[in-house]
């Protein structure tokens, strides 16, 4: 049971949010099983391997239909046990959640029109649709988290399950890096933004007198490559904390269809148009053009790193501090300047993860060198200057608990709470009626819920 609830429980968290959000579904309406008051459709589970399938790099466990219905199955518990110790949510945070799901959706179909035609309904239609299954999955990661609240690690448990190991399956490693950065932008001169002032405001006369689509122009003139090929257009939310506060402040001051004035952000030169909006919600189109800057202004952001970078050489500044005091990288400003891996947030990263500029620098680099200030382009195209600092690098290696103990810990920490999990459930199924379709008793992996179809939940 052990392996069968934890599979089934990373479907649960990784795969509900898809199988119960896509605007077209299989339209089937069978009830396949219940648990307590709680039904599940065949629609569910068809949905859900759908869903699975357009991952695209993922592939379908054996006998899918009984494994989404597992999955379904451990999630009603999970809601129906919350109901039981009173267990709830905040609705806001749910509002949240389906916020950021039609934001997902409007910018994966291009704009709130295109989204609503595809789905048959209005966007609120589709929050409505959504609110259940999106409020029945916090119940039940709230129970889970409820249940496993107190569970810890041990490093004698550590050492115990590393050691049960077979040492030819031990996982193998390749080397990886840990480096930092202090990365400051150049200040362009005031008369280059004072021109490109005067060419935005001449763009915004030109869609404000209709001479031309503010779309058009966004796709010749703006720097912004997330948007120029659409126009400019992008789905944003008030409350958004990944959005500029000044940019986000001027698109919100915005009528349907006005344009704004001419706003500078730390990205560049900015007009902006409001195409729709419903309360904290909006699709804008904007224009980007990011100030030049010469070889002086250049220059002079080396001599400022230089300086730093002398400070943190002679000790009389750490490189943590500098970067706290100095960095203008928001990706790695509040992270001790640490690059980090984009799938796991690691600071260990292996080199094929790092921009192309920085292998450069490495290949001449012992670890604890520190760069002298060097060029860089960011991935929006803006001209940069930073330091770099090889803080470590490990060797290739088998799995050890030296190396990787902090890898180890989490599986060892993952295997005891699903066995903390595996007797919950063992202990608890029996106080659920469950009723399931003759046609799905014949899931091996549904055995330890079988004896418990059809009898009356002992409260």
């Amino acid at each position: 049971m052990k392996k069968r609830f934890s599979f089934f429980l990373i479907i649960f968290a990784c795969g509900f949010l898809q199988m119960n959000a896509q605007p077209k579904k299989i339209v089937a309406d069978e009830i396949i099983a219940k648990v307590g008051d709680k039904i599940i459709l065949k629609s569910d589970i068809d949905n859900a391997i759908a869903d699975y399938k357009r991952e695209g790099d993922v592939e379908l466990p054996p006998n899918p239909d009984c494994a989404f219905l597992q999955g379904q199955l451990i999630q009603k518990i999970l809601v129906l046990q919350a109901a039981k110790d009173s267990i709830t949510i905040n609705d806001d945070d749910v509002d949240a959640l389906l916020d950021n799901q039609i934001r997902y959706f409007v910018n994966k179909y291009g704009s709130q029109d295109v989204l609503e035609q595809v789905a048959g309904k209005t966007v609120y239609q589709l929050k409505e649709d959504l609110r259940q299954p999106f409020t029945e999955r916090q119940l039940a990661d709230k129970m889970r988290n409820s249940i496993l609240q107190n569970v810890k690690i041990t490093p004698t448990e550590v050492k115990d399950y590393y050691d049960k190991i077979p040492k030819d399956s031990l996982p193998f490693y390749e080397s990886e890096l840990e480096v930092g950065q202090i990365l400051i932008y150049p200040k362009s001169n005031p008369d280059v933004e004072s021109y490109i002032n005067n060419q935005l405001t001449d763009l915004k006369k030109q869609v404000e007198s209709g001479q031309k689509k503010f779309a058009d122009l966004a796709r010749v003139y703006s720097q912004d490559p997330g948007s120029k090929d659409n126009g400019g257009q992008y789905s944003v939310n008030r409350n958004d904390k990944q959005w500029d506060p000044t940019f986000l402040a001027a698109a919100f001051k915005l009528k349907e269809g006005q344009v704004s004035p001419v706003i500078k952000t730390k990205f560049g030169l900015h007009i902006i148009q409001m195409v729709s909006r419903a309360g904290d919600d909006a699709v804008i189109r904007h224009i980007l053009i990011i100030p030049s800057v010469t070889n002086t202004e250049i220059t002079q952001a080396k001599q400022k790193l230089d300086s730093i970078r002398s400070k943190i050489i002679a000790g009389t500044l750490t490189f943590n501090e500098a970067v706290n005091k100095y960095s203008e990288d928001d990706n790695t400003k509040y992270n001790a300047g640490r690059i980090t891996n984009p799938q796991t947030g690691s600071t260990s990263v292996s080199i094929d993860q790092l921009d192309k500029d920085l292998v450069v620098n490495l290949k001449n680099m012992k670890v604890t060198d520190i760069t002298q200030p060097v060029n860089y382009t960011d991935d929006r195209g803006k001209v940069a200057v930073r330091i770099i600092y090889f803080i470590s690098e490990t060797q290739p290696h088998r799995e050890n608990l030296k190396d990787d103990y902090d890898r180890v810990s989490q599986r060892a920490l993952s295997e005891k709470k699903q066995q903390v999990l595996d007797t919950w459930f063992k202990q608890h199924i029996s106080n659920f009626y469950i009723d399931i379709d003759p046609e799905y008793k014949k899931c091996s992996n549904l055995s330890e819920w079988l004896p418990s179809v059809s009898t009356t939940a002992a409260n």
